[in-house]
């Protein structure tokens, strides 16, 4: 904006200045005059409206990367909270992930109420007394990967971060957090905005890297799951879809 009203200002002077050489300079020198002046201004015209143009530019391209990266992270939560719920833990790498994904499969069970004789209160009054109980049945299995992603391959490239940087690839780490005296597993998997944005302006790129908004993606990193709270979620608003 500041770039923006300086351009604006020297665009208004420079016009000015072209009345002026009309009105003083002699004939002999105004027709150069007039075209150094009128280039002048087309490039500060042409800057200040890429001063417009590229911010509006650069966050059409990101949203548009993020919204990409996103689904991949998504699609490693989804296959990490899978891991847990089959192993009671989070991967620690994506070559074991994806194994898991090809080769594990859900129980599928059902839980029913009834109610069975309890022999001791029986014995004790003397009349049948029944108590209630949960029944859980096994009614077969279901593939991880026929479950989250049906006929897709998609997971088998995961890691691989979908746009930005040529070649770059999530970062995922897995562990364990102690609260109240249990061992719980979390997870995290990342990518910088660098990587994400990296052969875009350098210097929007730096603002985007320090975001604080309620709408845009806070810190110099998009990611999923935390290392340091028990939480799964994404740290994108709700614009880009379910963070959750």
């Amino acid at each position: 904006m500041t770039f923006f009203l300086i351009a604006l200002a020297v665009i208004l002077a420079t016009i000015g200045l072209v009345k002026l050489v009309d009105k003083f300079i002699p004939s002999k020198l105004k027709p150069v005059l007039h075209i150094v002046l009128w280039l002048l201004i087309g490039y500060l015209g042409y800057q200040t409206y890429n001063s417009i143009y590229e911010p509006i530019k650069f966050n059409k391209e990101k949203n548009r990367r993020y919204a990409r990266v996103i689904e991949s992270l998504k699609d490693i939560r989804d296959s990490q909270l899978a891991h847990r719920q089959v192993t009671g833990k989070f991967a620690g790498n994506f070559e074991s992930l994806i194994k898991f994904i090809d080769t594990a499969e859900y129980t599928l069970i059902q839980r029913r109420d009834s109610s069975i004789i309890d022999v001791e209160l029986t014995r004790r009054y003397g009349v049948d007394t029944t108590k209630d109980i949960v029944i859980i049945d096994t009614l077969g299995t279901v593939s991880v990967k026929d479950s989250l992603f049906k006929t897709s391959n998609r997971y088998k490239t995961m890691m691989n971060v979908p746009v930005g940087e040529p070649g770059a690839k999530f970062e995922m780490k897995s562990g364990f957090l102690e609260q109240n005296k249990l061992n719980i597993p979390v997870f995290e998997a990342l990518v910088k905005k660098n990587v994400i944005l990296s052969d875009q302006d350098k210097d929007l790129l730096a603002q985007e890297n320090q975001v604080i908004s309620v709408d845009g993606v806070n810190g110099d990193a998009l990611k999923v799951g935390s290392l340091d709270e028990v939480k799964t979620g994404g740290n994108w608003p709700k614009t880009y879809g379910d963070s959750e």
